[in-house]
């Protein structure tokens, strides 16, 4: 896959629209489940009818598919998990939303991690994916290499004593939802593909309490640790500058 060109001027100013669109409309989740919204389909149309009347379109529905506008991942679940009627967020659990934009044809991409309740446990494996998202992101600058975002969310994950998943990655994101380069959550500093300058991005650790390995389930979406440990998941899309980034979908891990 050829790597994306620099943003042009009007690409820019559009792909700063899709990324408040899209922050606005998690904040509206996360806000919703905080008043007690417990039906993770609710929570999917919330999502749509939010971004749509801020004049955006959601980038997940219909992708390779994919049914719903956002995913929906509950404790063991990684990612992807499939937004359902059924599907009920419980006290304590662990729920990790992952979402995403269209606007004027520039995407954008974001996951954070809530939990129902707070209990230590769960809140500490948020704040360790919090925290790797921002080591990852202190890496991002022209020039910078994959490796160098990878290593560092690996070190700071594998020092409190977590896991990084490996079968799933973060990625370039503009004109397209998934872009070059791939970004792997481990990894050593210098190697892998050099970060351009006006290029957009999305880091996003992957975590798990327990052992790495995954699977997914027979919805051909879920994808769940093997070993039925908690999970977290953290995303952001930044622009590539000079000198660091841009952030382009607030808030920060600290605002979450």
């Amino acid at each position: 896959m050829t790597k994306p060109a620099p943003l042009s001027e009007q690409e820019l100013a559009a792909i700063r629209r899709s990324g408040q669109i899209l922050a606005q409309a998690m904040q509206q989740v996360i806000a919703a489940i905080r008043r007690g919204v417990v039906a993770t389909i609710e929570l999917d149309t919330l999502a749509e009818s939010a971004i749509r009347k801020l004049g955006g379109n959601p980038a997940f529905k219909g992708y390779r598919g994919y049914p719903r506008t956002i995913c929906i991942s509950v404790n063991d679940e990684v990612v992807h998990g499939v937004p359902r009627k059924n599907k009920i967020l419980k006290e304590g659990a662990v729920v990790s939303l992952d979402l995403g934009v269209v606007y004027r044809g520039m995407y954008t991409d974001m996951a954070t991690t809530v939990v129902v309740s707070r209990q230590t446990r769960q809140t500490e494996i948020i704040a360790v994916a919090q925290a790797a998202l921002r080591e990852g992101l202190r890496q991002v600058r022209a020039g910078a290499t994959t490796g160098d975002i990878g290593a560092a969310v690996q070190q700071l994950i594998e020092a409190h004593d977590y896991s990084v998943v490996r079968d799933l990655v973060g990625h370039g994101v503009g004109r397209s939802i998934h872009e070059e380069p791939s970004i792997p959550n481990f990894g050593q500093p210098g190697t892998g593909s050099r970060l351009r300058s006006g290029t957009a991005i999305a880091v996003e650790p992957m975590i798990t309490a327990g052992r790495y390995t995954v699977t997914t389930d027979g919805d051909g979406w879920t994808v769940r640790t093997a070993d039925g440990s908690l999970a977290a998941h953290e995303e952001r899309t930044v622009l590539v500058t000079d000198h660091g980034y841009e952030l382009l979908t607030p808030p920060r891990w600290d605002e979450s």
